[in-house]
């Protein structure tokens, strides 16, 4: 009998639960909805917003507008300073380091305990059930996991409140009994110096029983590459033959796919992808032949959804999840049990699918490119990228893009700096691809590129190696969470890495 066989029939009796989210998607949302309400309704800002007496979403809705980061500011700043009852009962003793999208360099997202356990706890366990249901001769329990995570950031700490990345904070306050199976130990886990964190795990990994994985694909990719490096190989499999999953989210996995694939050449290697942000866990992917994901509905999270056309208004109108249609992009609005309250994180969705809602994730509300009219974002990015490698035979470790502003001869287009792992052996060829490629995912992007009389084709900067990890060392955002930003309306940020790009 494996350890496996023993877990399992304790984790299986979840996919009853989950399995209604095809059925009672509305009454789970509202239920959430109640309970948030219930528990908010003493707060500060529960009573200022009379939550107490909401019976309804429609009322809901009509006691304040969305908020971004800014509206909600001076609230949590109050929490951090070890004020109770604010936006949520008691007091909150972790915060989230994120990158801001607003004014502040960093923005501090609460994550209280009732926050931990609803929402992002039970996202990895619902991770490993789904799992579980789809191969049932996994033995991901009889070896260790590698989780790879950020660290605590102290400079940010005040007497009442701790910050960290949010994979760091999951790792501080985990169950003790997953430490028994975790890799690294829990002090390398938490370095906060990258390379020297990434030395440490992986000699402190390499000689381990690792079945599964958990983390960013960039991330992971680094750490991987140097326990093959140690052991001289170029196939993961023979450093741990057991290995079957991992587990990944933080970026889109397409541009890593083929590398992965290079490294662990079975087919018995699995991927799940999730959605896990500081904000809360949103998403898992629980059938592997398709790429979208499950909305996790019953965690503690009640979803609203903008339509990218109202973003910019003044008091942009919400629907809730039973509102949604599919294939039309949507910017997500939550409320949570870390107090969050009708939050809009910056995220952009498209659903593929209704009860069960299944969604992926299309880019940011700031993450795009729209300087000429032709609305050029994440997920046109993505899937560019993969249409022109899959045609060279390149792979693209990072990459980001902007605007290149009209001239005095009234010529622009956009421009693209991109890191190989495999260069292309003509780089014009990869260019002239990626560029008919958005043209055909994107009619905007094709309308704006007609007989470039608007946009030129785009210009393609091929990037040394490491000058983007060079870059998120310069702002400090090396490892972790901390990823590039893809598209920019503004050339501030490209400007930085091409200055770099010598």
């Amino acid at each position: 009998m494996t350890i496996t066989s023993i877990i399992r029939p304790l984790l299986l009796p979840r996919l009853k639960a989950l399995d209604s989210y095809a059925r009672q998607a509305e009454e789970l949302q509202m239920k959430t909805l109640l309970s948030l309400l219930r528990k908010g309704a003493d707060t500060q800002w529960g009573r200022m917003h009379q939550y107490g007496q909401v019976k309804s979403y429609e009322q809901f809705a009509r006691l304040h507008p969305v908020n971004t980061y800014e509206e909600l500011k001076a609230y949590i700043e109050r929490m951090r300073q070890g004020e109770a009852d604010v936006l949520w009962p008691g007091t909150v003793k972790w915060y989230a380091k994120s990158s801001g999208t607003t004014s502040d360099k960093s923005k501090f997202i609460p994550v209280s305990r009732d926050g931990l356990h609803d929402t992002h706890y039970r996202g990895g366990t619902d991770a490993v059930v789904w799992y579980l249901r789809n191969y049932p001769q996994s033995r991901i329990f009889d070896g260790k996991a590698l989780i790879l995570g950020g660290s605590h950031a102290p400079n940010y700490n005040l007497p009442h409140s701790l910050v960290g990345d949010l994979s760091a904070i999951l790792i501080e306050n985990i169950n003790p009994m997953v430490n028994m199976v975790r890799v690294p130990c829990k002090a390398t886990a938490l370095l906060g110096d990258f390379e020297q964190k990434r030395e440490r795990i992986a000699r402190e990994v390499m000689a381990k029983d690792v079945t599964n994985l958990s983390g960013v694909p960039s991330w992971m990719l680094s750490v991987l590459s140097r326990v093959l490096e140690l052991r001289g190989t170029d196939n993961l499999l023979d450093v741990w033959p057991r290995l079957e999953v991992f587990f990944h989210g933080g970026v889109a996995f397409g541009p890593y796919r083929e590398q992965y694939r290079r490294i662990l050449p079975s087919e018995g290697m699995h991927y799940m992808e999730t959605y896990n942000a500081s904000e809360g866990f949103f998403g898992l992917q629980d059938d592997p032949s398709d790429p979208s994901m499950s909305l996790m509905i019953d965690y503690g999270v009640f979803f609203e959804f903008v339509s990218m056309d109202e973003i910019g208004r003044d008091n942009p109108r919400a629907v809730p999840l039973w509102g949604v249609e599919t294939g039309r992009n949507y910017a997500m609005v939550i409320s949570t049990s870390s107090g969050l309250w009708r939050y809009m994180i910056g995220d952009t969705v498209c659903f593929t699918h209704k009860n069960p809602y299944k969604f992926y994730i299309t880019g940011r509300t700031k993450s795009f490119i729209n300087a000429f009219g032709e609305e050029l974002i994440v997920d046109n990015a993505e899937k560019g990228l993969q249409m022109a490698c899959k045609a060279t035979g390149a792979q693209v470790l990072e990459y980001t893009a902007a605007p290149v502003f009209m001239d005095s001869h009234g010529k622009c287009r956009h421009q693209w700096v991109v890191e190989f792992s495999v260069a292309p052996s003509d780089v014009d060829a990869f260019a002239r691809i990626l560029d008919q490629s958005l043209q055909q995912l994107n009619s905007d992007y094709e309308a704006k590129r007609y007989k470039d009389i608007t946009l030129q084709p785009l210009q393609l900067v091929v990037a040394r190696r490491g000058v983007f990890d060079d870059w998120l060392r310069k702002k400090g955002k090396l490892g972790g969470q901390h990823k590039v930003p893809r598209l920019n309306n503004q050339r501030t940020i490209i400007e930085e890495i091409l200055t770099l790009n010598v």
